[in-house]
């Protein structure tokens, strides 16, 4: 293990850092607890002469609490589920997943 993942675990083992939260697949309905780490940056998109600011959801979640995350899979985070939009991203040193969220309500 390298010093960055040995850091990683510890970051998302903390409770001021990363929060609880349940992955749902939604090929197969299998369920997983993770870590998760939420961030919920505005994002600013250009139509025409317009630009738009719109709240966004996004969550990283370390490769060894989920192999492999798809598109239209569910994270319920306490009462509030989401599913994930767009490809999940992996970070350079391939240990956290970027994970794009969109309400399910």
């Amino acid at each position: 293990m390298t010093i960055f993942a040995a850091a990683m675990d510890r970051i998302y083992a903390n409770p001021s850092m990363a929060a609880a939260a349940v992955w749902i697949s939604a090929t197969t309905s299998e369920k997983r607890p993770i870590r998760i780490i939420a961030r919920a940056p505005d994002r600013i998109t250009e139509f025409g002469a317009g630009r738009f600011v719109s709240d966004t959801m996004m969550v990283d979640v370390r490769v060894s609490d989920l192999q492999e995350p798809r598109p239209g899979d569910l994270i319920v985070i306490g009462a509030d589920s989401f599913t994930i939009q767009g490809e999940p991203v992996r970070d350079r040193e391939r240990l956290i997943w970027s994970l794009d969220l969109r309400s399910s309500a």
